[in-house]
């Protein structure tokens, strides 16, 4: 099989199931963020020392996939059930996750800025990626049907990579890097 078709050539693309949108539709660039989701957490997985965690952002990256999947489908498509829908078991899960890894944490006594170890930031990354995915699903879901547990899932996937990041920094022996605020942090001489 090639990997071009040219079918794309006069920038439309075509939905599984149907149909063809012009790739600068906003349900293309919600399906795009969530690709680029998927590829910042397998890129935050490549620091994950820890077994637990990679498991975990593995079947988060296989649940995005099908995500994107059910986002790129017509509609007709995905109510016959020929795509993998997320649901609230999915949710479940990372509230789970995040409950565990925040029992390993200090309490969050302010801001932090992305950073830390080089595992922590690549989740921050990871994190702020997943929030524009997650405008961008909004901005969809007010024109065409979101399912509420996708929109539930990528809010939940932002909150367990901001965990995780702590959990990272925790485990390396780094601290979070605090926000003190300009005023402050020139005060200071920082």
């Amino acid at each position: 099989m090639k990997i071009y078709t040219k079918t794309g050539d006069e920038g439309k693309t075509g939905l599984f199931g149907g149909g063809r949108v012009s790739k600068d539709s906003i349900r293309v660039a919600a399906y795009g963020e969530i690709d680029e989701v998927n590829a910042v957490v397998g890129l935050a997985r490549t620091c994950a020392a820890d077994g637990e965690v990679d498991a975990l952002l593995h079947r988060v990256q296989c649940t995005l996939f099908d995500i994107g999947a059910e986002l790129a489908s017509s509609q007709s498509r995905a109510d016959r059930g020929d795509v993998p829908l997320v649901d609230d078991d999915d949710v479940a899960e990372l509230e789970q996750a995040i409950d565990r890894a925040d029992q390993d944490l200090a309490p969050l006594e302010t801001f932090v800025l992305p950073g830390g170890s080089e595992a922590a930031a690549r989740l921050h990354v990871a994190r702020t990626v997943t929030r524009r995915a997650e405008r961008h699903l909004v901005g969809l879901a007010n024109d065409e049907p979101v399912r509420g547990e996708v929109l539930r899932y990528v809010n939940r996937l932002g909150d367990l990579l901001f965990v995780l990041a702590r959990l990272a920094n925790t485990r390396a022996g780094v601290a979070d890097v605090p926000w003190t605020g300009r005023d402050r942090a020139k005060k200071r001489g920082e």
